[in-house]
């Protein structure tokens, strides 16, 4: 099976209530961009986005450990969710943009 649909969650200050949502869609391949003020926000967003037919759902920007399992509980497991992670080496840059 070939990943023909997909999501991205991040958080953005400034997101609209109920998220921002960007598509991007090459013909083979969908892949749904959805920003949210909050992670909690994040929850609604998943369960759109399965209803919508995603396959995977990666979560990045203010995602950690704790809203992906919240995250996969709200969805009942229903796609595979992941979060993008920085190595060691990004870790004070990283600090830096969000502090």
């Amino acid at each position: 099976m070939a990943l023909t649909h997909w999501g991205f969650i991040y958080t953005a200050d400034g997101s609209a209530a109920g998220g921002d949502v960007s598509v991007v869609d090459t013909g083979t391949c969908r892949s749904v961009f959805v920003g949210v003020e909050k992670p909690e926000e994040g929850i609604e967003a998943a369960r759109r986005l399965v209803g919508e037919g995603v396959q995977l759902i990666e979560l990045c920007g203010g995602f950690g450990p704790v809203w992906a399992g919240r995250v996969i509980e709200a969805i009942d497991g229903a796609v595979p969710v992941g979060t993008v992670g920085y190595g060691p080496e990004a870790v004070d840059q990283v600090h830096a943009i969000f502090s």
